[in-house]
């Protein structure tokens, strides 16, 4: 199997599957001497993992990280460094039923295409579970990048939306709630819709936001190696995520090039910032914001007419522990995936200073 790595000079390569021993992961070309914190990793790590609220998947993991090398008395090494983080809650026998039968919209047909095999126990190497890994290396890219600010939130769940800028917001609310919406009569308002899509056995998707500030200029690369263009690679490599937008996004369409171009002021800075951070597929050191689409959740506790590994036409109803609702714990995963992008690009850029 390919494409299990991300990053050029800061790169992150995982493993494992979902009801394995473990899952893991090697970071290579993390600078030496950088401090590393364990317990704002671990504090990364808490918010991704399953359990943490009613809205979630029940799977009970404490998702404790592991690290095997690279860092040495606090600090990092120079040297790969390794990670482990054991599974300790797995059920296989909630996915006997899908051993043979493949869920509408999900990995399991296209697996068996491509490979003749698939671990079917909690989608094995497809499972987001494996985006726990993504968490530590971009907790550890958080930390290279110490004087970057890293912030995700969901302004949409289903029909519910924000509705709010994000210089409107107050970044400190979005861990005061199980949604993460940094608005609490949104998130209220977003919590009771979950639950109530939860207890109709049905699913429901939503995007999370991220702004990305104190950005230095020169970040990317004007022609394929766009810094936008990787950002949206990085976002739409996690699991369910559909759509991916920068700056103005699709609704710069709308708008006049008279309306949409950011004006300069005399230091470099812009008036307003539609181009999103990033001109040209280069940093201009103005706030990095995007948004990101996640699909509702494709296993149902819903009966649906699905196919088996013959082409019989068969019903299906999904089993086990699964999210409702996936945005929640997706903004952890968007802030480390857009770390990875940002820490790979600085150490490309050796003229940056951070």
């Amino acid at each position: 199997m390919a494409g299990n790595s991300i990053g050029t000079l800061f790169r992150l390569t995982t493993f494992g599957e979902s009801h394995g021993v473990a899952i893991g992961g090697v970071i290579d070309g993390c600078p030496a001497g950088v401090k590393i914190d364990l317990e704002k990793i671990q504090q990364d790590l808490d918010r991704r993992r399953p359990g943490q609220s009613a809205i979630v998947t029940q799977r009970k993991e404490p998702d404790t990280v592991e690290f095997l090398s690279g860092i040495f008395e606090g600090q990092s090494t120079g040297t790969p460094i390794g990670f482990i983080i054991k599974n300790a809650n797995q059920k296989s026998k909630d996915y006997s039923h899908i051993k043979d039968t493949y869920r509408p919209s999900h990995a399991d047909y296209t697996y068996d295409e491509k490979y003749g095999v698939r671990d079917y126990r909690g989608g094995g190497r497809s499972s987001a579970r494996e985006t726990a890994c993504r968490v530590v290396a971009g907790s550890i890219a958080k930390q290279l990048l110490s004087s970057l600010q890293f912030n995700a939130y969901v302004s949409t769940v289903g029909h519910i939306e924000l509705n709010k800028k994000y210089q409107e917001l107050d970044f400190s609310e979005v861990e005061k709630n199980p949604v993460r919406c940094p608005d609490p009569a949104k998130a209220k308002e977003m919590e009771t819709y979950i639950k109530e899509i939860r207890s109709s056995g049905d699913t429901v998707g939503g995007i999370v936001d991220c702004v990305i500030r104190n950005v230095p200029k020169g970040l990317g690369e004007p022609v394929f190696d766009k810094l936008h263009a990787e950002l949206g690679k990085a976002m739409l490599s996690i699991n369910a995520v559909k759509g991916f937008e920068y700056g103005s996004g699709f609704a710069g369409t709308t708008m006049k090039g008279s309306e949409h171009n950011d004006q300069f002021n005399q230091d470099g800075s812009t008036k307003t910032n539609l181009s999103g951070g990033i001109q040209g597929g280069i940093s201009n050191g103005m706030d990095i914001y995007f948004r990101v689409a996640f699909k509702p959740v494709a296993t149902l506790m819903q009966k649906q007419q699905t196919i088996n590994s013959k082409g019989e036409q068969v019903d299906m109803q999904g089993k086990g522990r699964h999210d409702p609702c996936v945005v929640p714990r997706a903004v952890p995963i968007v802030e480390a995936m857009a770390a990875i992008v940002m820490a790979d690009y600085f150490l490309q850029n050796k003229s940056s200073k951070i």
